[in-house]
């Protein structure tokens, strides 16, 4: 839909037009691969030039575009200060309980969010499906940061030193191998297990440390790349299919994506494609 159409359109509630206008113009130019034309903005907005132009003026006398090259046009230190202030008033953790209580009410399914407390994923987070599976789990738990699937995923993204001395940790004190998908993972395979899982951006169980029940968790991420919450999912294996490119894997994916995007202030309306993770949109 042009800014033109959707300014002359019968709006529910009574706007103002030429502000809706100028405010696609501002969507335009923050999209765009590279900084627009005039001719490029009118066309793509269905302005006519000379209407296009008396916009660009007043966003560049505001300060919230600028002009390059003279005769293109790019983001101004008004619109930085707007996207700053906005960003800094993100709660990713209200995000996260928002996003996994759709999860839940979409799915029916156990959904959980965790943050790392240094040592391990804390559950700050718990929501039971309308047939809670036994599990030894609730709000308030830390989990194994190996034999978790939420723990896995933060131990990936964790600087090397760190990473090392939890593992060594874990090794020494105990006999017990961590799993996957039914096998043991010795410390020399360790490395290349959690450097998958950093690359797929998700880790799944499959009744590897909980009987009959399997486990999808994947990571939210903050405009740095940092993990700052893990969103997951658990239900009994008969009707829970979490392998990848099922439903219930897509929502998951969706879900993390999504919160994802608003914490980092992009479009959340955009539809992700199968090959997606959320490692790539962040």
């Amino acid at each position: 839909m042009t800014a033109t159409s959707m300014a002359e359109e019968s709006p529910k509630r009574q706007g103002i037009g030429s502000l809706e206008i100028g405010l696609h113009i501002l969507d335009y130019i923050s999209n765009a691969a590279r900084p627009p034309t005039l001719k490029e903005l009118s066309g793509a907005l269905d302005l006519s030039p000379s209407r296009a132009h008396k916009y660009l003026v007043s966003l560049l006398r505001e300060g919230y575009i600028n002009q390059v090259n003279q005769t293109q046009y790019t983001l101004g230190n008004s619109s930085l200060t707007l996207g700053i202030s906005a960003l800094r008033r993100i709660n990713p953790i209200q995000l996260s309980y928002e996003a996994v209580d759709q999860l839940n009410e979409d799915t029916d399914k156990t959904v959980s969010v965790t943050v790392w407390n240094g040592n391990g994923p804390l559950v700050i987070k718990w929501l039971d499906s309308s047939q809670p599976i036994s599990v030894n789990v609730r709000l308030g738990a830390e989990l194994s940061a190996l034999n978790s699937a939420a723990g896995r995923i933060y131990l990936a993204s964790l600087p090397e030193k760190r990473r090392r001395e939890l593992i060594d940790q874990h090794y020494r004190s105990t006999r017990t191998l961590p799993k996957y998908r039914g096998e043991d993972i010795p410390r020399e395979k360790l490395a290349a297990h959690l450097e998958m899982i950093r690359a797929q951006g998700y880790c799944a169980f499959f009744s590897d440390y909980l009987p009959e029940i399997n486990v999808l968790s994947m990571p939210v991420h903050d405009l740095n790349g940092n993990i700052v919450t893990v969103i997951t999912l658990l239900g009994l294996d008969r009707d829970t299919d979490i392998s990848e490119g099922s439903e219930l894997f897509n929502q998951v994916r969706q879900c993390a994506i999504k919160v994802t995007r608003q914490i980092c202030g992009q479009p959340t309306s955009r539809t992700v494609s199968e090959g997606s993770s959320p490692n790539s949109l962040r």
